[in-house]
């Protein structure tokens, strides 16, 4: 057996794989673009490497595609083969294939459960406690996230190898509870420890941007681009962040500089790409800014994954885009798919139910909100769709523009006392307020 850096028991006895192994987990950190690579180097150097192919399984559900289901569920198959090579395995191992198991039949919340559970007495054991906190952010449990990172904090010490990374996975969290103090100190903490902490980073910027500090949010950026430019696509996520800083203050042609050189460099169809695109052109249009042909790429690729469901905040990122260049025929047909999604009992499917349908219908002008008893319920789900509070403020808005084409006053006025709970006031909701004859400041 063998503990790895991070202190993962392994049942490996290839120093090489362990090595490798260890440069995955620091990618897997760090949001390098070599984590794929270190995961193939640690199973050549040990293909019976339980851990190894249970991040493999892991990396593949986190990119929420359906064709990527497949792959996933032969990870988790040679992660139970290799534990019955090696006897069982370690406890750590078995905790990691167990969660996995729980992914694959589509059960995030249950894999999160049994991984802070499996971890309780060493919570600082950083590949489960980041697989937790990536599989919450997605299910939008913050609740969850924080409770997680408060007990790993409160068992750092000098020996922590990952204490960086853990502290900026805590401040994320203290963020999107509004902490916003403490989020700042604990993020920037987090980096002071580990400049290649690119989450923490995230989230210290997530801080500017909540509380409306919009230059000291360009400055942070910038100031750290040389970290955050290493990383893969999430460099395209913190690119999104200054461009939304930039619109703000009303800079749009920084901001279409922004999207072309730095936000949509590559025309992926990786769902984080998409919807950091979506949502910022989304948001620019409606700030009254030329976007040109730039819809074109992301809408082809909307309606090519139409009938992909596999997570509801990625597919209402790609409705949008339809709707935006006018695809009604793609957006009804992904509408009823959503609609089909919330007949299943797996997390998303419930999630499809719950707030999928009724905020996919919105988007694409089919409905909106009868009453304020139907609002405050889709605003109550709207964590469920998974993501930041500042992703689906996407969404917050979207509602508020629907609800003031209708002229409802009293929706978009209900929409802004919510909102500003935990972000502050800024010029895109005062022009939708101002478009129905609103001024929630006067």
């Amino acid at each position: 057996m063998k503990r790895d850096a991070y202190g993962l028991m392994t049942s490996t006895d290839s120093n090489e794989a362990q090595r490798a192994f260890e440069n995955a987990v620091f990618g897997l950190a760090a949001h390098r673009p070599s984590t794929g690579v270190a995961i193939q180097s640690t199973l050549a150097a040990d293909p019976h490497h339980v851990a190894g192919h249970a991040l493999k399984g892991f990396a593949n559900l986190i990119l929420a595609r359906s064709e990527l289901d497949e792959p996933a569920t032969k990870a988790l198959v040679d992660a139970q083969a290799a534990l019955m090579v090696r006897g069982g395995g370690t406890g750590d191992e078995r905790t990691l294939v167990k969660a996995l198991e729980a992914a694959v039949e589509g059960s995030f919340s249950r894999a999160t459960d049994i991984l802070d559970d499996g971890f309780e007495d060493r919570s600082v054991t950083f590949l489960p406690f980041k697989i937790s906190q990536a599989l919450r952010f997605m299910l939008g449990d913050a609740r969850g996230m924080l409770r997680a990172s408060t007990r790993a904090v409160a068992r750092l010490d000098t020996s922590t190898t990952a204490k960086g990374f853990i502290l900026g996975c805590h401040a994320f969290s203290l963020e999107e509870h509004g902490r916003y103090a403490e989020a700042l100190a604990a993020g920037q903490l987090a980096v002071a420890l580990q400049p290649d902490d690119s989450w923490g980073l995230h989230a210290v910027s997530h801080v500017f941007e909540m509380r409306g500090d919009t230059e000291e949010g360009i400055d942070w950026l910038e100031a750290n681009r040389k970290a955050w430019s290493r990383c893969n696509n999430f460099s395209f996520h913190m690119a999104w962040h200054l461009g939304l800083l930039h619109l703000e203050r009303g800079d749009h042609d920084r901001v279409l500089q922004i999207y072309d050189d730095d936000v949509r460099p590559q025309q992926t169809d990786d769902f984080r790409d998409m919807a950091n695109a979506v949502s910022l052109l989304w948001r620019m249009e409606q700030s009254g800014a030329h976007v040109g042909d730039r819809w074109t790429d992301l809408a082809e690729i909307a309606h090519r994954r139409k009938a992909d469901t596999t997570l509801i905040f990625a597919a209402l990122h790609n409705l949008a885009a339809m709707v935006a260049v006018g695809d009604r025929d793609g957006a009804v047909e992904l509408v009823s798919h959503i609609e089909a999604k919330a007949l299943g009992m797996d997390d998303q499917g419930r999630v499809a139910a719950e707030i999928g349908v009724p905020m996919a219908r919105v988007l694409t002008g089919l409905d909106a909100p009868a009453d304020r008893h139907m609002l405050e319920r889709m605003v109550a789900n709207l964590p469920k769709i998974g993501g930041s509070n500042a992703q689906r403020d996407f969404f917050v808005l979207a509602l508020a523009r629907a609800m003031a084409t209708d002229g409802n006053n009293v929706g978009v006025s209900r929409i802004g006392q919510i909102r500003q709970r935990l972000k502050a006031d800024d010029r895109l909701f005062k022009s939708i307020e101002h478009s129905v004859g609103m001024s929630l400041s006067a």
